[in-house]
């Protein structure tokens, strides 16, 4: 009686298909795109004749700051309610108008606030009136940002120069306490962003055509891609860690793959120089505001625009919501000629509350 052999009595396991390239799996992923037309910007206005400058979410996405037109930080819980009367107000650090609002992205009460005019960066607990430190500075901070541990600063000064604080403890000292870094260690920078590991730096210069690349904390520049003519102004890091996004004076955002540092992608649709760039939180869209009354949102895959919002004024910070397809921004609203209607400040929401 004839036998099999053993190969004939062993079954081949089952092929698997070759796995595709990242960037197809990625672009092949069905995708369920918001109805951004089915909504309405919301404004909210605040009586005054500048512009709110600066608006920041809670890493919770549970709070909203503003700041812009006045010695006070204001902060709202969106989910409740956003009349000007329930912000709740921090005031008493700044001796004049404070510009720019971050927060601690490792902890949902803690923030910071800088003001150009009075030269001081302000630490505050959402959960207390007070601040809970102050640093005066000699130069003017105009952007702040935190590491992703929440244990580093950067601030850019009206010089374009970068500069850093960090938390610690001194000898003999009870808590940490946040202090400038060791001198020495600046790049020049008009705006500038930690990535996702916290050992690089990407900054931008307005009146550059290139994005610098450094590692941290040594600053040893690693990159310097070509991005735009006339200067970048704007930048913004995709929450997958794939993109960086910059956005120039040519009104041309441009979408750099972090892996080579090549531009993957040219969005062309505005036609104004931009202001801001925020990417969303599952990194599908990038909302582009620029000098002009409206605010893009394109796909990140694609670069197509898929919704513009109109404004009632040029917006100065666009920003996602930490978990939901919601963008805040802010800025002022235009007076008609010949109205009586007084200037105001307007802080708005847009999309999926």
């Amino acid at each position: 009686m004839a036998t099999n052999s053993k190969e004939d009595d062993e079954v081949p396991p089952p092929q698997r298909p070759p796995s595709p390239p990242p960037h197809t799996t990625y672009a092949a992923r069905a995708i369920h795109t918001p109805n951004f037309s089915a909504f309405r910007p919301r404004d909210f206005k605040i009586p005054s004749p500048h512009i709110m400058s600066h608006v920041a979410w809670s890493c919770d996405g549970r709070k909203l700051a503003a700041v812009g037109i006045d010695k006070i930080v204001r902060v709202w819980q969106p989910e409740k309610s956003m009349e000007i009367r329930v912000a709740s107000i921090f005031s008493g650090a700044h001796a004049d108008d404070v510009d720019h609002v971050s927060w601690n992205p490792t902890h949902p009460e803690l923030f910071v606030s800088s003001s150009q005019k009075d030269r001081k960066i302000v630490f505050w607990d959402a959960r207390q009136s007070r601040s809970t430190q102050q640093l005066s500075l000699k130069l003017t901070p105009t952007q702040t940002g935190y590491a992703p541990d929440g244990k580093t600063i950067f601030y850019v000064s009206a010089g374009h120069s970068l500069y850093f604080l960090e938390l610690g403890r001194n000898p003999g000292e009870a808590k940490d306490t946040w202090r400038t870094a060791e001198e020495g260690r600046t790049v020049v920078a008009s705006s500038a962003l930690f990535n996702h590991a916290g050992d690089g730096i990407v900054a931008s210069f307005h009146s550059e055509h290139t994005l610098r690349v450094f590692d941290y904390p040594a600053l040893t520049i690693q990159e310097n891609p070509a991005a735009h003519v006339g200067g970048c102004i704007a930048i913004a890091q995709d929450p997958r860690g794939r993109y960086i996004a910059s956005g120039g004076h040519d009104s041309i955002v441009n979408l750099f793959d972090v892996s080579e540092w090549i531009c993957t992608r040219t969005i062309t649709c505005c036609d104004h120089a931009i202001n801001a760039l925020s990417f969303s939180h599952d990194g599908e869209y990038l909302a582009i505001s620029n000098t002009s009354t409206y605010i893009d949102i394109c796909a990140v895959e694609t670069g197509v625009p898929i919704h513009r919002v109109s404004t009632s004024g040029p917006v100065s910070t666009v920003t996602w919501h930490p978990s939901k397809h919601l963008i805040a921004f802010c800025g002022q609203m235009k007076v008609r000629e010949g109205t009586q209607t007084p200037p105001s400040a307007l802080v708005s929401l847009f999309g999926a509350t």
